[in-house]
């Protein structure tokens, strides 16, 4: 606890110094390994969130759109 009265003494002088010292209500101290935690937790996610988007976005190149199908029928219908 940092509170108190500190002394400064020289031979020819004396000073005094009063430290009021207020800590925070709803704050939490985050060392080194919290912080490596939480990088490494968000970097795992990113990849698992892209690693998802590229999986579900890669199964519809295989597939035709409604469009593309109906295309060379309409073309066939006016050439008649």
């Amino acid at each position: 606890d940092p509170r108190g009265i500190y002394t400064c003494e020289t031979e020819s002088r004396k000073t005094s110094l009063q430290v009021h010292y207020r800590m925070c209500q709803n704050c939490i101290e985050v060392d080194a390994p919290t912080i490596s935690g939480i990088v490494v937790a968000d970097v795992v996610a990113t990849i698992f969130l892209a690693v998802a988007v590229y999986c579900i976005t890669g199964q519809d190149k295989g597939r035709m759109s409604r469009g593309e199908e109906r295309a060379p029928l309409a073309a066939r219908g006016r050439g008649r």
